[in-house]
């Protein structure tokens, strides 16, 4: 499985931007594999934000993006989006995309996109 992510840039606070991750597969239909996101603020460590199952039929939020994210996927075109409302300046990080977590949602996962880099000005 390759991952690679699009759409990061600047945004102001309050705005919004919609990135996505297109998947590469091999062997297997990508509507059989759950997917997440994550993000990586500067200096600090990879942080959840968000998970949807092979069927979107689960979906996960961390708290601190609940209701101002949401994750989305469309399995014909291979691609997983995050839609992001009422950005604010702590949203800035880089953000990942993942597939197949090994355990749980919100922990570790067997591949990983590059990031997108998401920049919200004041």
């Amino acid at each position: 499985v390759q991952l690679q992510a699009f759409g990061g840039g600047l945004v102001q606070a309050g705005g919004s931007l919609n990135i996505s991750c297109e998947a590469s597969v091999t062997g297997r239909a990508f509507g059989s594999i759950d997917m997440g996101w994550f993000r990586q603020a500067p200096g600090k460590g990879r942080e959840w934000i968000s998970a949807i199952s092979w069927s979107g039929g689960s979906i996960y939020y961390a708290d601190v993006v609940r209701g101002r994210f949401t994750i989305s996927r469309d399995n014909a075109k291979n691609t997983v989006y995050l839609q992001m409302n009422s950005l604010k300046r702590e949203d800035t990080a880089v953000y990942y995309c993942a597939a197949e977590p090994i355990y749980h949602p919100y922990g570790d996962y067997n591949y990983w996109g590059q990031g997108t880099l998401v920049t919200v000005s004041s």
